[in-house]
This record gives C-alpha cells, sequence and structure tokens, in this order.
C-alpha cells in the first residue's frame, strides 16, 4: 500500500533487538538513561544513543533532562499499550524467550505494564469490575458504571480529575502473560497508585513485578473477589 499508514517504519523501529529490549524494559513505567538501557540491550552506550535517537524521531520515546542526565520514557499510553499487545501476540504464537528464574513466577502474578497492573491479577481485577458490573461495556469499548463510579469515589480516586485529561479512563491492553485484558487508562494507573500509596503492594527494585504484601493480598482480593 502507497497510501496511509506507515506500519513498516513503526516496525522497523520496533524490530531490531536492541531497540526491541530497550523498548520493553520502559514498559515499566520507570525513566531511564541512555547507560541503563544500553546494558539492558547488551550494547555499548554510543550504539545505545543512535538507537535512542531514531525511536525518539520515530515518536515512541521522549526525553528530559535533569542535571547532567537525560532520562527517557516511553512517549505515551498508546506505545506503551503497542508494546505489551506486541509481546501478548508473540507469547500466543509461541515466540518466546526462555529464561527462568525467581521472578517469573512475581511478574506472572503482579507486574507494571507502563502505568497500570498486569499480570494475573491485573485480569482478575477487571474480570471482577465487570462481574460485578462496576464496568460496563466488552471489547475496548468500557466505561465506568454508576455504581463504579461510586465503588470509586469510595476508595479515594478523584473521577473529576481522571476525566479533565486526555486519556481514555478505562481501556483494555492484552496481557502478554495471561493473553486475556487488564484495565489500562487513567483510572487503571489511578488503581494502581492507590494499591501502592496504600502500602498494599511495592516495587521490586530493577524489576516489573509488584509485590503484595499479606494485608494489602487480602485487601485485593476482597475488592476484587471474581476471578475469571
Amino acid at each position: 500500500m502507497k497510501e496511509g499508514p506507515d506500519i513498516a517504519l513503526i516496525g522497523s523501529l520496533i524490530g531490531d533487538p536492541a531497540r526491541a529490549n530497550m523498548l520493553t524494559a520502559l514498559t515499566g513505567g520507570k525513566a531511564l538513561t541512555a547507560t541503563e538501557l544500553a546494558a539492558t540491550a547488551g550494547i555499548t552506550v554510543q550504539t545505545a544513543s543512535s538507537h535512542l535517537s531514531k525511536l525518539e524521531t520515530g515518536g515512541l520515546l521522549t526525553q528530559r533532562k535533569q542535571g547532567r542526565h537525560r532520562y527517557f520514557a516511553l512517549a505515551d499510553d498508546d506505545v506503551g499499550l503497542m508494546i505489551e499487545g506486541l509481546m501478548g501476540f508473540a507469547a500466543y504464537r509461541g515466540f518466546t524467550r526462555h529464561r527462568t528464574g525467581p521472578k517469573d513466577p512475581a511478574l506472572r502474578k503482579a507486574r507494571v505494564c507502563y502505568n497500570h497492573l498486569a499480570g494475573d491479577y491485573g485480569v482478575r481485577m477487571l474480570d471482577s469490575m465487570l462481574a460485578e458490573e462496576v464496568i460496563g461495556g466488552a471489547g475496548d469499548k468500557l466505561t465506568l458504571t454508576k455504581a463504579g463510579e461510586e465503588r470509586m469515589a469510595a476508595l479515594g480516586i478523584d473521577l473529576p480529575a481522571l476525566r479533565r485529561s486526555r486519556r481514555p479512563l478505562c481501556r483494555t491492553c492484552l496481557d502478554w502473560s495471561e493473553r486475556r485484558s487488564h484495565l489500562a487508562g487513567s483510572l487503571g494507573q489511578a488503581l494502581l497508585t492507590l494499591f501502592l500509596d496504600k502500602g498494599w503492594a511495592r516495587r521490586e527494585v530493577e524489576s516489573r513485578a509488584v509485590c503484595f504484601t499479606a494485608t494489602g493480598e487480602k485487601a485485593f482480593l476482597r475488592l476484587f473477589p471474581v476471578a475469571g
């Protein structure tokens, strides 16, 4: 096709193994330096800088300077959703890299996907919200119901502030490990922030894993009792 969206360009940007590794590292939601991303990709800092420049020009990354350091992050939610979706597609089709270890079960149970909760607990949360009609709709078209508004307000989530954002309130994201959808959007981010602020869970150092405390896990399962 000679006209329309250039998916070949996006594919070429993501398709390089080093760039793919760096983009995947950034789906944890944290901004990283070129040095950190070079280590993740197994390349030199000079080579990483060239890759990062291409990704930034292509609209996949953004950077900010702080002191002498430059920090890189995914440009927006859409990039995070695209990368997670590709990971889910690759896993579903059997294109996986086998690197087992103690972090594997933790990542599959609960992890950060850019800025929201993913893994088994992320899928459970969306399943429960749909079953209890906190969220309505199907597929990508999700809406927060009246009962859902009351439930979120009771948790202390500022829905008017979320709605003032340009980002969708509720949207789905394909979970690469569960191969089903979890909740993204500004509400998904607000809920993950709530879990962390309440001390129910914490981010693991140098990992996307989210570790729930015993108390936090009980509270989470009470709040989202329905598993699909």
